[in-house]
């Protein structure tokens, strides 16, 4: 499970099993230590290992060496972190899910191993060691444990993420090695066959835990072929009607909305409809593929901000339209484009319409792959107001929620950055915030960026900077005027003023086709809504009308041309 940004959903109720796991392991050590001991299987638990102790070759021991070495506490941790890196970094989004259940299988089992031989202490067996025995408990295997929660947590992986004949060999394979793992530590004489029983029952059972508390994705390739998914699309299509691509968040959108969506499509002529759903590796689920399906006449988006910025970038640039059904915490296109708030209503609104191109702000940076956004960029306190909303208060207050996170960010430290306009000069600037947006208006309609249009072919970009309480009331004066029914002709006009501050320095505006931001420090970051990656850059530059969106037949007269505007209009909003 994962939110719209494409991280991990932890469902923390099922870490509760860890500590019954741990309670069942100390149950058996003190089983296999007291009462069961003398008994059989376990009194001739020592004969096999002298068995194997007798049978011992050079050719075996370095087996067995070699066994120990990748199965030990060093391999362990080393291929685990290893992999974890590469499952965030290798694809082309970070397969968090996949990261945080490997990594946290390991982790679990070692916790649980830990204080399982704080409570039972069993002696290893009475043989020649082929390696040094650690002071902990031969019950449970240690090695066996970790092994079954790293190797067996790749297989899971293999056996659900890979497709293809190597699907499941790989998976056959990576199981080998916690198999090897035991006997290999009753042949060096480490462990009795209780003790290796132990190790898998603590591997399997974290590995079970961690499958429901972090579930990995399943259905899905490191680099799926567009043409496999452009086949499978085609083959998918259905005849007759306008065929139409939906685009569903599956918690965005629930069912009683989709059969609303799916309503309202056909009364328009689009029964030819074909659903996917997102995920985090695939945000926009799969839309490139579906999308490229020759006679796709609409793409309609389900979701937030998030979803539309994840579905924007495959329609860039391709002339196919999109229509936007606003489920999301915050929806600030669909606001800014004058939709209804209700989904269904803006969905048949827009479809009455014409599609008509919009902006989209192309954006990269350092750890940030090149990607677009629709709506808004930000760093600092914007960013970290997103990051540290609670999903909880998300899903009672909706947006209200990243005001109250935002209060507790107020007193943060101001960054120091360095802007650059159109490859202009370099502009040294101290703010608690910068935000480049295609478009100004907020939540409530407050007029953030008070020009910023979606086809303008501008971003507009705002400093805030407000010092102690004076500043921060002044600048929500300025903001709050701007709010006036007087003042709403005024910010959607084309002439530029000539001053660099306003409401006493707490606010900077500035209006360009190319930005280019440089931190001192790294900065939390954010694109519609989406966290990203901390870093210390940001270039931003406008693709004029590259996207577009079914908009409402009555929606308000566009703005100047650019080519018929005058100079001053083509200057930033507000100084330079």
């Amino acid at each position: 499970m994962r939110t719209d940004s494409g991280t991990a959903m932890i469902r923390p109720r099922w870490f509760l099993l860890l500590p019954l796991q741990w309670a069942l392991l100390v149950g058996l050590g003190a089983l296999v230590t007291g009462p069961w001991a003398a008994g059989r299987p376990l009194s001739v638990e020592d004969g096999v290992n002298r068995a194997l102790a007798a049978h011992r070759t050079e050719v075996g021991d370095a087996a067995s060496q070699a066994v120990s070495t990748i199965a030990g506490t060093q391999g362990v941790i080393a291929v685990a972190c290893v992999c974890v890196v590469a499952l965030l970094v290798l694809p082309r989004r970070p397969w968090w899910s996949e990261a945080l259940f490997l990594g946290g299988a390991v982790a679990a089992q070692s916790a649980v191993f830990v204080l399982v031989t704080v409570c039972v202490n069993r002696s290893r067996p009475d043989v020649v060691h082929l390696e040094h025995a650690p002071p902990t408990s031969s019950f449970p295997s240690g090695h066996v444990g970790a092994a079954l929660a790293l190797y067996g947590g790749l297989a899971l992986l293999a056996a659900t993420v890979l497709r293809g004949p190597w699907r499941l060999p790989s998976a056959a394979a990576l199981l080998i090695v916690p198999a090897t793992a035991a006997v290999s530590r009753l042949y060096a004489g480490m462990h009795h066959p209780s003790d290796v029983i132990g190790g898998l029952l603590n591997g399997a059972c974290t590995l079970f835990v961690m499958t429901r508390a972090v579930p990995p994705a399943r259905g899905f390739t490191l680099r799926p072929p567009d043409s496999r998914l452009r086949a499978a699309a085609a083959a998918d299509a259905g005849p007759g009607g306008r065929r139409v691509v939906v685009v569903r968040h599956p918690y965005a959108c629930p069912d009683e909305l989709a059969a609303k969506v799916r309503s309202v499509l056909s009364r328009h002529g689009y029964t030819d409809q074909h659903w996917t759903s997102t995920t985090a590796e695939r945000p926009d689920g799969g839309l490139e593929a579906l999308a490229a399906v020759p006679g796709t006449a609409l793409v309609v988006v389900c979701g937030g901000d998030g979803t539309v910025r994840a579905c924007a970038g495959p329609l860039v640039g391709t002339g196919t339209a999109m229509a936007v059904v606003p489920c999301g915490t915050g929806n600030l296109l669909a606001r800014n484009l004058r939709l209804p708030t209700d989904a269904a209503a803006a969905l048949e609104q827009a479809l009455a319409g014409e599609p008509a191109g919009i902006d989209v702000g192309r954006v990269d940076g350092d750890g940030l792959p090149a990607t677009c956004f629709t709506v808004m960029a930000g760093a600092g306190l914007d960013a970290a107001m997103v990051r540290d909303a609670s999903d909880r208060l998300k899903a009672r207050l909706g947006w209200s929620a990243y005001v109250l996170s935002g209060m507790g960010h107020l007193a943060d430290p101001r960054m120091r950055l360095t802007l650059r306009l159109d490859g202009g000069p370099v502009l040294r600037r101290r703010a608690r915030m910068v935000l480049i947006g295609n478009v100004g208006t907020l939540q409530g309609g407050l007029p953030l960026l008070p020009r910023a249009r979606p086809d303008s072919g501008f971003l507009d970009l705002v400093l805030l900077n407000p010092r102690g309480p004076v500043g921060w009331v002044a600048a929500a004066g300025y903001l709050g005027a701007r709010m006036l029914p007087h003042r709403r002709a005024e910010r959607r006009g084309t002439g530029a003023t000539t001053r660099p501050l306003v409401a006493h320095g707490a606010l900077e505006y500035y209006r360009a086709r190319r930005i280019d931001i440089a931190f001192a420090t790294p900065q939390a970051r954010e694109l519609d809504g989406d966290v990203v990656a901390d870093g210390t850059r940001l270039t931003i530059q406008v693709q004029p009308a590259a996207l577009r969106v079914h908009l409402p037949a009555t929606r308000p007269a566009a703005p100047v041309p650019a080519d018929a505007r005058t100079p001053g209009d083509r200057a930033l909003t507000s100084g330079s």
